[in-house]
């Protein structure tokens, strides 16, 4: 068998997939030459694919350097889940357990060992009983002080090049700028190593960032929009995940409260309770997250400003690693700015960190598409606006702002430029609090000169000057607002300012979220169901038997065989035999309660639906035409003129299907070895044409 098709035969087989993603089949076949690899590649690219399906073609084991016991047990299960042996050794296991993988290893019945930094002192007798053929070291970045989750015990893996210097070393990380690559070659020896940098570009979560105004109210509304969907929502001190968990159990949410602070084996209950979706919301410090492969987790909101673009693109990413739509949302304060900038100035690299930190608060602040921003960031240049993030679906409106500007740097100059935000606010909306009282400011000029402008609308037309450059904070005297040479243009010169109108608080995805409950099916409520009680009674996590990308392939093309059962994304050989009758019981079952809701409709109409729609076709309507005028949806129109068709009415395909769209067919079914399932099709076209395209055109050809 040659190598190209015994990697897509062995893609398929033990992870369920029809081809690979961008850059996996590339890697593979460099570390299967003996190369050492550098994997730069986004959460839910598919990393893990990368060095797994190497170490099952390779005759002796792979050994995977990750770094915490919560990862690798989730990849262990996975693995196991697909047929792949694999085991972990760490201190959470009895000497009886670790005895017994050791055993497994000398017989070459474990094909990947995972091993935390910290248990290097094994690697000698693992070298002795086993062959190591390949090394992969997960979450590369924590080799690197440039990285965000920098841990010491990583610079010790240096001494594995030197160790096995002909055995192949992959480094594979999700984040990682410049900096932090070129410091992983360093450390780790790997000089020659082919480098892959995949897309950072993550389409299918939406990006979002709204003021940090009464936030707890904007999550309530956000998460009652969302109801059966699972999320993390991250916040910057333990209290804060606390008090959050508690406000939204209050209001009636699954939510559990997550930090380094509670015992270890609650944090592993917690987050166990999260994976096996028995809690829905977890709110946590960044120590939640890197252990978790659930796949379907929705949305992910962060409470406060992330420190860097690392940790927050990290973050984010755990949302919709299946591929599905997921959101995110991002709440912006100075106030955490201000608490960020102080956790900075005591970091042993705080040059560095300010910096990322000036970084993080310019994509919050920004008016054009937050993910050119974000993936220019990681090196990434694209040339179109996502379409998918508040700015682009809420285009900022300008307006001549020159008396608003005018107003607010006057206060800053009447304040003698010594006040903070929330003070010149107050100053300026006539505020008759303490603070401006017991300094006098009530008798100065322009005193209560903005009182017409609310005091939210007021504080981000402050924010909108200082990102213009009109003004600045000085961290460094109680964020006190100062003048910028620019100033003195608006104030004395003039000059024109245009400001944004600011935008009211609410969802700008509700629209979205509306359609997705529309389009979201009683089969796949039906097939998620079936899934957690098959999860249940197996005692592993629902997304372990399928993920939601696979349920919603399930829900579109319906498969009721083995073999179009089998050319589902994500089913496997062995995830088939285990849960693959359950799953084509229930949608057989599905399509007959509707066959026969249909039957009832049928009779009470007194007619055949399908010569109606015939009768219509014939009449020279369209097949969107006639999707309206019988209010039904387009696919069941189509599925009418197919079967037409067949049943020889003068149907003329050819209406439906062009000249080219049919050659490209034709290639096609002689490139696939004409597969009998449309998703082969599907794939090869890149989800161009439509299924009932391939339908149409593949009927055509059959006649010919």
């Amino acid at each position: 068998m040659q190598r190209k098709e015994l990697l897509h035969s062995t893609l398929k087989e033990y992870f369920g997939y029809e081809k690979f993603r961008p850059l996996q089949e590339k890697i593979i076949s460099s570390i299967l030459d003996g190369n050492d690899n550098l994997v730069i590649m986004p959460t839910g690219g598919g990393k893990s694919v990368c060095f797994q399906l190497p170490a099952l073609i390779f005759e002796g084991v792979t050994l995977v350097i990750s770094p915490l016991i919560a990862l690798m047990k989730d990849q262990v299960d996975g693995m196991n889940a697909n047929g792949i042996p694999a085991a972990y050794l760490n201190s959470s296991q009895s000497d009886e357990e670790n005895q017994q993988i050791i055993e497994n290893l000398k017989s070459g019945s474990i094909k990947l060992l995972y091993l935390a930094p910290e248990s290097l002192a094994l690697f000698e007798m693992i070298h002795q009983v086993a062959k190591i053929d390949l090394i992969a070291i997960d979450e590369a970045h924590c080799i690197s002080s440039w990285g965000h989750d920098f841990r010491p015990a990583y610079t010790q893996l240096n001494f594995l090049k030197k160790r096995l210097p002909n055995t192949p070393v992959v480094a594979l990380t999700a984040t990682a700028d410049k900096a932090t690559r070129e410091d992983i070659i360093q450390q780790l020896g790997l000089i020659n190593a082919d480098r892959h940098i995949a897309s950072f570009d993550r389409p299918n979560i939406s990006l979002e960032v709204r003021s940090a105004q009464d936030r707890i109210t904007q999550i309530v509304k956000f998460i009652k929009e969302r109801p059966t969907s699972s999320g993390i929502i991250y916040c910057l001190s333990r209290k804060a995940t606390e008090q959050v968990a508690a406000r939204l159990s209050k209001n009636g949410f699954k939510a559990e409260a997550y930090h380094a602070g509670l015992k270890h084996e609650e944090r592993a209950r917690i987050q166990e309770d999260f994976i096996y979706d028995k809690s829905q919301i977890i709110c946590a410090t960044i120590a939640f997250g890197m252990g978790i492969d659930k796949s379907n987790v929705r949305w992910v909101i962060h409470y406060n400003l992330p420190k860097n673009m690392e940790g927050y693109y990290q973050e984010i990413g755990r949302a919709g690693r299946d591929g599905v739509t997921s959101e995110t949302l991002l709440f912006y304060s100075y106030a955490d700015v201000i608490q960020l900038q102080k956790f900075a100035q005591n970091s042993g690299n705080k040059e560095v960190q300010l910096s990322k930190l000036e970084r993080m608060q310019q994509y919050t602040e920004a008016l054009s598409c937050r993910r050119k921003i974000l993936l220019s960031y990681f090196g990434e240049f694209v040339e179109k606006d996502c379409g998918n993030c508040d700015v682009c679906n809420n285009p900022p409106e300008f307006f001549d702002g020159t008396v608003i500007a005018q107003k607010i740097l006057s206060g800053i100059f009447r304040l003698k430029e010594i006040e903070p935000i929330g003070t010149l606010v107050d100053f300026l909306r006539g505020s008759q609090n303490a603070a401006i009282y017991e300094k006098g400011y009530q008798t100065l000029k322009t005193y209560g000169v903005a009182k017409e402008i609310a005091w939210r609308d007021l504080q981000q037309y402050i924010i909108q000057l200082i990102n213009l450059g009109y003004c600045e904070i000085a961290f460094h005297e109680n964020n006190a607002l100062k003048f910028s040479e620019l100033a003195k243009k608006v104030l004395f010169e003039n000059e024109k300012v245009r400001l944004t109108k600011v935008a009211p608080i609410a969802s700008s995805k509700k629209e979205k979220v509306t359609k997705a409950k529309k389009s979201t099916t009683d089969l796949f409520e039906r097939l998620r169901s079936l899934r957690l009680k098959i999860a249940q009674e197996q005692n592993i996590p629902a997304y372990l038997v399928f993920n939601d990308a696979s349920l919603k392939e399930m829900e579109r093309v319906r498969p009721m065989t083995d073999e179009d059962f089998l050319a589902i994304d994500g089913v496997g050989r062995k995830k088939f035999e285990d849960f693959g009758y359950d799953f084509i019981k229930e949608i057989i079952a599905f399509q007959k309660e509707k066959t026969l809701t249909k039957t009832k409709k049928v009779k009470k109409t007194k007619g055949d639906s399908i010569l109606e729609t015939l009768k219509l076709y014939q009449q020279g309507l369209s097949t969107e035409e006639i999707s309206i005028q019988r209010r039904l949806n387009i696919t069941t129109i189509q599925s009418h003129i197919l079967k037409l068709y067949k049943e020889k009415h003068p149907i003329s395909l050819r209406d439906f299907v062009n000249d080219k769209e049919l050659t490209l067919i034709q290639q096609a079914k002689d490139e696939l070895n004409a597969p009998k399932s449309l998703r082969p099709y599907f794939d090869y076209f890149e989800e161009e044409l439509s299924y009932d395209t391939i339908k149409f055109g593949l009927a055509i050809l059959e006649d010919a």
